[in-house]
């Protein structure tokens, strides 16, 4: 039964906007809590990234920006400061004796790098198998990196000592050369102590890459016939390219700055034949006093240490957010 009342067509439209409206502001209510959370993540992620902030700002940008403002002055590492402009560059610059110690850094890097790379290719794909034994001799062949540099050098030195060494106790010819003494000898034993204390570090890396193969790969070369040699020129080489531009930056920057273990075995000897530039930057501030060439010396590792990352990361060719396997 009716009761008589009319519905007002303005109120029902009114009742309708509103009833059309209510949506919207659960929508907008919804989405609160996402900008809520987005917000508290951005946030969560700042603060835990400023330890690792203040630590990077601390001790690597202010060192740097210290260097580069007393490579402009004149120090003896005790006295006053004095800015000199470019006093110290030109002298640097000038010296004679800074591009044998350039390329004497170049034949290291090389060289080394020639060396480490392949065994530590290899010795990788070797020990990134499971068996029981491969893991004790991973173990075994980690030991050299956990040995001081300087450690290192005082043995090496000790044993290839033509008079009292291991080739004068075994009556061995090949071992009783003067190996400091000439400097041919002398640069291969850097690079083959350079390289046997840091080939387990760069093979623990490669390790970590071959392991990272999809198994299905090699199973399907094993299907099509292919044998160990030809998967691992096919299958592992390929699938390793990041990993080995990754090794090549860290052996070539680290190569930059071998200081102590350079020191102790050849102190740059005989002459100047391993007087790399790390070296020559120690003699320079510490044994010369020079502190604004020393300084100098260090703006060019930097600045060298800056092109040959960029140079590789260029040559590896891999944008950001890429997959490290080839194809996946």
């Amino acid at each position: 039964m009716s009761s008589g009342r009319k519905t007002d067509p303005s109120q029902t439209a009114t009742s309708g906007e509103r009833d059309a409206s209510r949506p919207r502001v659960r929508d907008q209510t919804a989405r609160s809590p996402a900008r809520t959370t987005s917000s508290f993540n951005t946030g969560e992620a700042v603060l835990l990234a400023a330890p690792a902030l203040v630590c990077f700002v601390g001790f690597a940008v202010v060192p740097v920006v210290g260097v580069l403002a007393l490579s402009f002055t004149t120090w003896d590492g005790l006295g006053e400061i004095h800015p000199s402009g470019l006093t110290s560059w030109r002298a640097v610059l000038a010296d004679p004796g800074l591009p044998h110690a350039v390329w004497v850094t170049f034949l290291v890097i090389v060289a080394s790098w020639a060396v480490q790379t392949p065994l530590s290719i290899l010795l990788g794909t070797f020990l990134a198998g499971h068996q029981r034994y491969r893991g004790v001799l991973a173990v075994a062949y980690f030991i050299p990196l956990l040995l001081s540099s300087a450690a290192i050098a005082i043995a090496y030195k000790a044993l290839l000592d033509p008079n009292f060494g291991l080739g004068a106790g075994l009556g061995i010819d090949f071992l009783s050369q003067d190996w400091l003494g000439r400097p041919g000898l002398a640069f291969g034993l850097v690079v083959f102590v350079v390289s046997w204390q840091f080939i387990p570090f760069h093979s623990l890396i490669y390790q970590g890459g071959v392991r990272q193969i999809p198994r299905s790969m090699y199973e399907a070369a094993q299907l099509d016939g292919a044998g160990r040699v030809r998967q691992f020129f096919s299958i592992t080489l390929p699938q390793l390219k990041y990993t080995i531009i990754t090794s090549s930056t860290l052996m070539v920057v680290g190569s930059l700055v071998f200081f102590d273990l350079i020191f102790v075995l050849t102190e740059g000897g005989p002459g100047d034949a391993t007087r790399v530039l790390a070296l020559d930057m120690y003699k320079r501030g510490f044994q010369a006093n020079l502190m604004g060439p020393a300084s100098v010396i260090a703006v060019i590792l930097v600045l060298v240490g800056l092109l040959l990352a960029l140079l590789l990361r260029r040559l590896g060719g891999r944008e950001p957010g890429e997959s490290q396997l080839e194809g996946a």
